[in-house]
């Protein structure tokens, strides 16, 4: 009997909280790390005789996220998506069901790949609820749970892609370009570590080479990019195992636990009619002009793109490398455009941000340009060997400063020519089996001529050198 090979088809829900000054429906402050209910009023309380009041500037910032997904934007209404759960003290949460305010876009990952953008409409946020006393933070085998209404009614979009996409990898990659989207766009700070992103995860499994869809399971609430790859492999490694043994997928919503990386039942999956959707009596049509149009396009920046192309026509390299992702996904790529800008060597100055820099990405971003420009400099010029302008950096970041200076402090002085000269002789004397294979082109001896001269010189000679020293003797 053959066996069935299968594809995982997966369909992500992101929800972004947008930037405002103040919440949806009222003027409480849209503020993250408030004591816990003290952005509260009672319209986002729902307290009987509040009436909600849209906020202008959600609206624009909604439809900036529409124009850079490449959706219609289009007459929107709101409706009232109704269910019980203390996170929602109204019983209700105000959405947008049939008529969404952005449909039919797309979003081109970095590969060339592109994911459809079913919609991307207008909600309120809900509250937060936190599991106490037990139960590893989930309600089952809680004692009691603390709820915090500073969230319910914050704005948000919740973009919805179609099922295309294949793997984890694929997902993540998903995230991190509409992330840096919705950043560049100055609709959302996009931090996922602080909730403003935050994302379900819809998987299901068929057998490869068909096109109907399997049963799905929504995976809640995945709160960084390793988690949504993590749960994404086993909840599609757990749905191919079930029906691979003649068993039968259940559609429902399920929880991924980051102790375990295992997911696991939540409740039974809820169709549309189970929200019970009905247009929101108190909301009027929201009807796009040309104004809020103008409006909403103002401001918004170079997107991931256009960035990516930027720094491979600096360095020269292609557009998808992985250097280039990084410093995009970490938003140092401003620091890398102005330190070449100022004379530094492209492509150690994006190694440099890449590698060393995206190691302390939130003090990186304040790095001072011409001071890393400078940096680079001393390193190709031979004054700082590589392990020297690391540690350089790694004060400079914490501390700014000026390079030289803490060259200086940290007792990091250029070794000259004639002293590399002398320790390869020396080097080549103590080692002539492995001189040979190196004269021979064994690249692995190479590698092991160098860090010999870096441990006897505790990472003071400069790599260059070194080579030249090496290859001028073969």
């Amino acid at each position: 009997m053959t066996e069935v090979a299968y594809e995982m088809v997966v369909g992500l829900e992101v929800h972004c909280e947008l930037l405002t000054e103040t919440k949806l429906f009222c003027s409480c402050a849209n503020h993250f790390g408030s004591e816990p209910n003290t952005n509260i009023c009672p319209v986002c309380l729902g307290l009987p005789g509040s009436l909600p009041v849209l906020n202008r500037r959600a609206v624009e910032l909604a439809i900036r996220v529409g124009e850079a997904l490449s959706c219609t934007v289009e007459r929107s209404i709101f409706h009232r998506k109704n269910y019980f759960y203390p996170d929602m003290p109204k019983d209700y949460q105000i959405s947008q069901y049939d008529f969404p305010i952005n449909v039919d876009g797309a979003l081109e990952l970095p590969d060339g790949s592109r994911v459809g953008i079913v919609r991307a409409h207008i909600e309120e946020d809900t509250g937060k609820t936190t599991h106490m006393g037990g139960g590893g933070g989930r309600i089952h085998g809680a004692s009691y749970s603390l709820v915090d209404y500073n969230r319910a009614g914050v704005p948000l979009v919740e973009i919805v892609s179609a099922p295309d996409i294949h793997s984890a990898a694929q997902a993540r990659a998903y995230v991190a370009e509409l992330r840096a989207i919705v950043v560049a766009a100055g609709a959302s700070d996009g931090r996922m570590e602080e909730g403003s992103l935050r994302v379900d995860a819809n998987v299901s499994v068929r057998p490869r080479g068909t096109e109907e869809l399997g049963t799905r399971c929504e995976v809640k609430n995945l709160n960084s990019l390793r988690s949504l790859v993590r749960a994404i492999e086993h909840e599609s490694t757990r749905q191919i195992a079930l029906v691979s043994s003649g068993g039968a997928v259940t559609q429902e919503t399920r929880h991924f636990d980051e102790s375990t990386g295992l997911t696991h039942s939540l409740r039974s999956k809820e169709e549309a009619y189970d929200y019970r959707y009905f247009p929101e009596p108190d909301l009027v049509p929201v009807v796009p002009d040309a104004a809020l149009l103008r409006a909403a396009r103002t401001g918004i920046g170079p997107m991931p793109h256009e960035r990516r192309r930027r720094i491979a026509e600096l360095v020269g390299v292609d557009g998808t490398a992985e250097q280039i992702q990084t410093v995009i996904e970490l938003d140092l790529d401003a620091l890398v455009v102005a330190a070449v800008a100022a004379g530094a060597d492209a492509r150690l100055t994006l190694a440099r941000a890449a590698n060393e820099a995206a190691a302390k990405a939130e003090g990186a971003r304040s790095l001072d340009p011409l001071a890393f420009s400078a940096l680079v400099g001393m390193e190709v010029a031979g004054r700082l060997s590589a392990t020297q302008a690391k540690s350089v950096l790694a004060e400079l970041i914490d501390s700014g400063g000026d390079p030289a200076e803490i060259a200086s402090r940290l007792g990091f002085e250029a070794m000259a020519s004639s002293e590399v000269d002398s320790l390869v002789e020396e080097l080549i004397a103590a080692h002539p089996e492995e001189w040979e294979r190196y004269r021979a082109g064994d690249a692995k001896v190479a590698s092991f001529l160098m860090g010999q001269v870096m441990r006897a010189t505790k990472g003071r000679a400069n790599g260059r050198l070194v080579t030249e020293a090496l290859e001028a003797r073969r």
